[in-house]
């Protein structure tokens, strides 16, 4: 976290914003290490230039947990005294829980076809049912809610809105490549289905 006077002596309800994000990433670690593995899926293709959008998404979440040094570049808004602390508070929590729920079901509802990095397996079907019926990529959407929550709770506005521009660009780079497997597999079914079902977030991509 940023340091310097102004959080040197967080306050209470910083300190409960923070900690309630930190609950919601372990929930979020405890989906894919405590999750119930699927019988092995064999894989019929990959696209390997989504690793890149992996590594950018992990430098996104590097710049919000490990911040320039000092002092923060704007004063915290969690510091707001009386309603309004309270408000932000509940809103930064609340949008690392729901991005935690999200990915859960999202996960629990690809079952064996959920991996990593971009590919197909044998027997693929289009998932269009729970949260995809909302959002293509419902995982990176909560993966987004998971980085702007932390920010908040951080709050070291400068960090995070460099961390989003690049977090952004690695997912934009493994949606494109996780849907041109599609695309190649579904055709008309998977452009009929993108035609009526943002990727990310409704109403922005």
């Amino acid at each position: 976290m940023a340091t310097g006077e102004s959080m040197s002596n967080p306050t209470p309800l910083a300190l409960a914003t923070l900690a309630g994000v930190m609950l919601c990433w372990i929930f979020f670690a405890g989906i894919f290490l405590l999750r119930r593995r699927p019988p092995k899926a064999t894989e019929a293709k990959r696209d390997r230039f989504a690793s890149l959008g992996i590594f950018l998404q992990m430098v996104g979440y590097f710049l919000v947990f490990f911040q320039p040094p000092r002092r923060p570049f704007l004063p915290p808004v969690a510091a707001l005294s009386g309603v309004a602390g309270i408000v932000f508070g509940v809103i930064t929590v609340g949008i690392a829980a729901v991005s935690g729920w999200l990915i859960e079901s999202a996960i629990r509802t690809l079952g064996k076809q959920w991996a990593m990095r971009a590919r197909l397996v044998e027997g693929h079907q289009l998932i269009t049912v729970g949260p995809y019926a909302h959002v293509r990529n419902p995982i990176y959407t909560g993966m987004l809610g998971m980085l702007i929550a932390t920010g908040l709770a951080t709050e070291h506005w400068i960090a995070m809105i460099a961390a989003i521009v690049i977090f952004a660009i690695g997912m934009v780079i493994r949606v494109r490549s996780e849907e041109k497997l599609l695309r190649a597999e579904f055709g008309e079914e998977f452009e009929e289905y993108a035609r009526h079902v943002p990727a990310v977030v409704p109403g922005i991509y």
